[in-house]
């Protein structure tokens, strides 16, 4: 009879335990699944602002390629009146 209850208690025990760790595996899956849709997001979002960087660098470089053809041209309009 004592073994039985002792038996019961154990099982019971192990039982609640095995329980626990499902649910705390179940939430660390959730997680996981979280910070991966996360991080997605931040990798869509790293490259879009560097795709906008570029762009805006490129758009940089263009305008002070323009700007150094128009100051060489002052610059030769000004020495070669003089």
């Amino acid at each position: 009879m004592e073994v039985v209850k002792l038996e019961i208690i154990l099982s019971g025990a192990l039982t609640v335990m095995v329980g626990l760790v499902a649910y705390f595996l179940k939430q660390l899956v959730s997680d996981f699944k979280k910070v991966e849709s996360d991080l997605t997001q931040v990798k869509n979002t790293t490259e879009i602002i560097r795709t906008e960087s570029k762009g805006m660098n490129d758009l940089i470089h263009q305008r002070i390629d323009f700007l150094e053809r128009r100051v060489n041209r002052l610059e030769n309009q000004t020495f070669n009146e003089s």
